[in-house]
């Protein structure tokens, strides 16, 4: 059993890591800023707060084991973003021994080996409001990537059909890739809320990527 601190835990990808996560028997403790939305369950602890406090933060990875962050990317009223995390996650990493998971995004990801990043062709038909949230995920990447060693963090960067527009089922089965959009025989590349939560997991249980991101789906 893992110890967990799940931010953005009343959120598509968060409620899900949090129901897996109490599936297989790990202690949550599950941090949101409205936290009404947590049903009380064995093993959950419900916090109220966010990711933007350092403080918090601390406090709460004092004997953790990973810390999930799976928080939105947009710039909060006060002018915060995911990059402003980044010395809070990077301080509790070294210091509380957390390792670092994070719910990322695929606009990154190369469509096909050495080709283009998805975010090319997409961007032609992201609604303005929307693009903030999707170049900061792909920032907040670079700087993960630029972190010393001594942090041990991975990035899980879901499909292009990935959240609560194409929700899916839970199917228990999924493919895993490096930095290239994984798709099917029609083309079609998305996964599941519950499968994505599953490979998660997963990688939290087996440790396989360390200071890296790799990507899943169908």
């Amino acid at each position: 059993m893992a110890t967990l601190v799940l931010f953005g835990a009343t959120g598509y990808a968060g409620s899900r890591i949090l129901d897996e996560a109490v599936r297989r028997g790990h202690q949550v403790t599950a941090v949101a800023r409205n936290t009404g939305a947590i049903p009380e369950r064995k093993n959950v602890r419900a916090v109220t707060g966010s990711l933007y406090d350092a403080e918090l933060v601390r406090e709460l990875t004092v004997d953790a084991d990973v810390l999930i962050s799976a928080i939105r990317s947009r710039p909060t009223n006060d002018g915060r973003s995911l990059l402003d995390t980044v010395p809070t996650l990077v301080d509790v990493a070294r210091h509380n021994k957390v390792r670092i998971a994070v719910v990322g995004g695929a606009s990154s990801l190369l469509r096909t080996e050495g080709g283009e990043q998805v975010f090319i062709q997409q961007e032609p038909t992201i609604p303005p409001e929307f693009l903030p949230e999707v170049t900061l995920h792909m920032e907040f990447l670079d700087v993960l990537r630029r972190i010393p060693a001594d942090v041990d963090w991975f990035y899980l960067s879901p499909p292009v059909g990935f959240g609560s527009h194409a929700p899916g089922e839970r199917l228990g089965r999924y493919r895993v890739g490096t930095d290239v959009l994984i798709t099917d025989e029609q083309g079609n590349s998305s996964i599941s809320g519950e499968d994505y939560a599953i490979a998660l997991l997963d990688e939290i249980e087996t440790p396989r990527h360390h200071n890296r991101r790799f990507t899943v789906g169908y």
